[in-house]
């Protein structure tokens, strides 16, 4: 999706222009793929803009940050504050949030221990990831030829910039072959999750999910979705999925940041059928809690103007 530009983005403590916000063609980062980072919402409320579990994303940031040894040079409150500060500065009620820690200019070679530690956090106006269309009818999926990383080869449960490369290159299989969005496996034959988003069947009203040893990354949206499943009364646990799970599965359905919760509709042209009642359950109680019109889930909406 085409970035809208903004006025400001946050690097490094200092609010700079967008069009001003560079980096070195010899930053460590572009050349090696090691940083991390976040994507990150805010939702318009009636109280203003607020951000969609920030501080549990920042968490995940440092987590990430401490498995690939990056020394972030500033505290978790402080990186919750800038944010805040960066969606405010540039006026949205609501957007996506990047934030990005990176090794920069001054060294090179594979080793990035004497590499400075950079931080920044953009924001700009996004829609829905799989689009409006995916959001109401569900999407058509593809299991990927390419696996998800085996655990000890890279580390899946850190959000590492040049992982995604892996990613990227199962979206770009699924889409020329007319899909819109692909599921990777494990090395063992294991369903892991899509591209940048973590996957859920519903099979005789119990929900699944895979576990972060098939080397799912544990999903904030996810733990969102299982909570509220769980207070609905509805069975939920975290398992091993096969894809033959998948094509027999009586619902199927994604969840991520970037796309939300959002129905399958098929698998390997295996029709799931329209997005179920259980999907549909979730999907309204998701998108009631992130505009922080559920009492019982205010806490997770951090409010920029608080």
């Amino acid at each position: 999706m085409p970035l809208q530009k903004v006025d400001k983005i946050w690097m490094d403590g200092v609010l700079v222009d967008w069009d001003d916000a560079k980096i070195h063609i010899l930053t460590h980062s572009l050349h090696y793929g090691c940083g991390v980072f976040e994507g990150i919402r805010a939702y318009a409320t009636t109280s203003g803009p607020a951000v969609f579990r920030l501080t549990d994303h920042i968490v995940r940031l440092f987590d990430s940050a401490k498995i690939f040894m990056l020394d972030i040079p500033y505290t978790v409150e402080q990186l919750v504050a800038a944010t805040k500060e960066t969606v405010r500065v540039n006026g949205l009620d609501s957007c996506y949030i990047r934030p990005l820690v990176y090794l920069g200019y001054g060294e090179m070679g594979l080793n990035p221990l004497p590499c400075p530690v950079n931080v920044s956090i953009a924001v700009w106006p996004w829609g829905s990831y799989l689009g409006d269309e995916g959001i109401k009818r569900g999407v058509r999926m593809k299991i990927s030829s390419w696996q998800r990383h085996d655990p000890n080869a890279m580390p899946p449960a850190a959000k590492g910039t040049g992982m995604y490369i892996n990613s990227s290159m199962a979206k770009v299989e699924a889409l020329k072959a007319g899909y819109d969005e692909a599921i990777l496996l494990s090395p063992q034959g294991y369903v892991s999750e899509c591209t940048g988003e973590n996957i859920f069947i519903v099979k005789k009203g119990r929900i699944i999910t895979p576990p972060v040893s098939a080397g799912a990354l544990a999903g904030i949206t996810q733990d969102s979705v299982m909570t509220i499943a769980r207070d609905l009364g509805i069975e939920c646990e975290v398992g091993h999925i096969l894809r033959s799970d998948l094509y027999t599965a009586d619902e199927a359905f994604l969840s991520g940041t970037a796309a939300e919760v959002v129905p399958i509709r098929s698998v390997d042209d295996r029709e799931i059928g329209d997005p179920g009642p259980v999907t549909r359950k979730l999907q309204e109680v998701f998108f009631a809690a992130i505009k922080g019109e559920v009492d019982r889930y205010k806490d997770w909406c951090e409010h920029v103007d608080a």
